[in-house]
């Protein structure tokens, strides 16, 4: 977890008699600053190098090399039960491509969001936001599937960092509200709406592409999006930002938070678990 700012220590007395203000504390830098952003980004990387080590695309990974390193797919966690899948998922991308893309998100989000809710809360809210994408995308394309040439029900694998990094903006997008950070209240308006439309560009642009998309080999999982970018905006309210806030009363909210998201990611997870099979 970040670290808190210290408590104010008292003035020194300077040889001339005056009192002279403490040192001041050299800023953090690299990954002492955001070790938890520096952490994600690399396990991210870290599983698609392997990937390509052992003979996927760097391009364009078949769906058989997606499933073998932890891709989402809705038969295999409904019907085969392999619900770790659904963490599993979002440290795994299809291609270069969407990884890059996916990082450069997570690195600039992660970095503004990170000190506002310390290292532990970023990971938190990584992984719990996106557990819920993931959850969200297994329901939505086993009860409405995509169809192939023949009429059958065709269940895509769903991979990548995007419904967590949209956690994570709808996480930032509540906690920019509050009125206890150290900055000018412009800045922070400036700061929130470009996270507001990062979101609202992002899932348009998402709807647009999939829109009447029908049996395609790639497409873009928009319920993962809204999944993910939905319980960061849950999981931020009952938050604080850590910078300042007492430490007693960020502790007590984000124990509050993550408690809170776990039991509605179980309660979610039981419903799925027991949904109707698909139409074909």
């Amino acid at each position: 977890m970040g670290s808190y700012p210290s408590t104010p220590q008292p003035e020194i007395l300077a040889p001339e008699g005056e009192y002279a203000p403490p040192p001041a504390r050299r800023p953090r830098r690299g990954w002492a600053a955001a070790p938890a952003t520096y952490l994600l980004v690399g396990i991210n990387c870290g599983i698609f190098l392997a990937m390509v080590l052992r003979g996927s695309s760097i391009w364009m990974p078949t769906l058989d090399q997606l499933m073998f390193w932890g891709a989402d797919r809705p038969n295999n966690v409904l019907v085969y039960g392999e619900w770790w899948r659904i963490v599993t998922a979002m440290f795994v991308h299809v291609g270069i491509i969407h990884l890059a893309t996916n990082m450069w998100c997570l690195w600039n989000l992660g970095l503004l969001a990170e000190p506002l809710m310390g290292s532990f809360g970023l990971f938190a809210a990584y992984i719990l936001t996106g557990a819920a994408g993931n959850l969200l995308s297994t329901f939505y394309n086993w009860v409405w599937p995509i169809h192939d040439a023949t009429g059958a029900a065709y269940f895509q694998a769903g991979a990548g960092a995007s419904g967590a990094v949209f956690g994570i903006a709808g996480v930032l997008i509540i906690l920019l509200k509050s009125n206890r950070l150290p900055v000018p209240p412009r800045e922070l308006r400036k700061l929130r709406k470009s996270v507001i439309y990062f979101a609202a560009i992002n899932l348009v642009i998402g709807l647009s592409v999939n829109f009447g998309s029908g049996f395609t080999g790639v497409s873009i999982d928009n319920s993962a999006h809204i999944g993910g970018f939905s319980s960061g905006l849950l999981f931020a309210l009952p938050l604080v930002p850590r910078i300042g806030s007492p430490r007693s009363v960020f502790q007590t909210r984000m124990r509050l938070a993550v408690a809170g998201m776990i039991v509605l990611l179980v309660l979610f997870g039981f419903y799925v678990a027991n949904i109707a099979p698909p139409q074909s």
